[in-house]
């Protein structure tokens, strides 16, 4: 608080007084009280003023100065109104007892949010684990086909196994910290195991996926990089061109490591460009070519933020996209 937001905020109360100190000066002085006795009454009244106004200035600048001290002490800032000290003032103390049943009305609201959410997730969580079950019978059951058959209901198993994983990582996606490891693994290891995860996909699209330069290691947690390494190989599937090619290639820089996907696709219009990380985002191609969630490259925003990486894409329309991911330091991770 400054000294002029403090005397905007008084200045009714100031008139005021000042009003009063006139109209008291001018009925000294009509019954008779000599100027040289008024001078010296208003010259008291003006010290008298000064010092008041500017020690409930400093008193209240003090103790706006300790709320936000404690206010950015807190992790949780609703539960600022549990923390404060007892209030000094009267009104300050109707204020705060008003204010601290809406805080704990609140607090109760997002707890009952936090465990409805919560729940959720773990419905989601298992309910992934439980239709893993009747997916592998349907491939078993699928071996027995013949040929043609065999082939397009193996597709279409692999885009419900697609979707399932999708969704387990969403439902995980808010609280990554609780199921993360950070540790160093070969960047060719996070590779080979996202293409095998989409494997099929690859094949029925006839994509060829090379890798260059890829025995470097990098620090991070494996599932998650192999989930975003996921995402962008099946967003290269699905907007590829007529010879899909994907190349996979490392990039040391420094104790940076750069993992950059190039494939020769359809590419993505420039004026798009700048929303495709946004939730729910398909773009012309996704509603051309149909089957786009607009969530895969949602998620791997959200989750490269989280493992602190560094993820940005260029695209030219007719020419293909490039996804680099840099990959940080050790030292530099503020996760342990």
């Amino acid at each position: 608080m400054t000294l002029r937001e403090f005397l905007s905020d008084r200045l009714k109360r100031i008139a005021l007084q000042v009003i009063c100190a006139g109209l008291a000066a001018l009925f000294l002085f009509a019954t008779g009280t000599q100027p040289g006795v008024l001078v010296i009454l208003l010259i008291v009244f003006l010290l008298v003023f000064l010092t008041v106004n500017m020690f409930d200035f400093f008193q209240q600048r003090a103790r706006l100065l300790e709320l936000k001290s404690i206010l950015d002490g807190l992790d949780r800032k609703y539960l600022f109104t549990e923390c404060v000290p007892q209030p000094k003032g009267l009104f300050e103390r109707r204020l705060f007892d008003l204010t601290r049943l809406a805080g704990r009305d609140m607090t109760g609201a997002v707890s009952d949010a936090q465990a409805s959410q919560r729940e959720y997730r773990e419905y989601v969580e298992r309910w992934v684990h439980e239709i893993k079950a009747p997916l592998t019978a349907a491939r078993l059951i699928c071996r027995e086909l013949d040929g043609d058959t065999r082939r397009k209901l193996t597709a279409e198993l692999s885009q419900i196994e697609t979707h399932v994983e999708r969704a387990l990582f969403y439902a995980r996606a808010e609280n990554p910290e609780q199921d993360c490891l950070f540790r160093q693994i070969a960047l060719e290891k996070i590779a080979a195991q996202a293409i095998e995860n989409h494997r099929f996909l690859l094949i029925q699209n006839d994509i060829r996926v090379e890798m260059e330069n890829m025995d470097c290691a990098v620090y991070t947690d494996e599932k998650w990089a192999v989930f975003i390494l996921g995402q962008l190989l099946q967003n290269a599937a699905r907007y590829r061109g007529p010879e899909p090619v994907i190349t996979l290639s490392a990039k040391p820089l420094g104790r940076q490591t750069q993992l950059i996907v190039h494939d020769n696709g359809i590419g993505i219009p420039a004026h798009e460009l700048p929303r495709v990380f946004e939730r729910g985002f398909t773009g012309s191609n996704g509603r051309i070519r149909g089957g786009s969630t607009g969530i895969g490259l949602y998620l791997c925003r959200k989750l490269a933020v989280f493992l602190e990486l560094e993820l940005r894409m260029d695209s030219q329309e007719g020419a293909g996209t490039t996804v680099t991911l840099t990959f940080p330091a050790k030292e530099n991770l503020t996760k342990p």
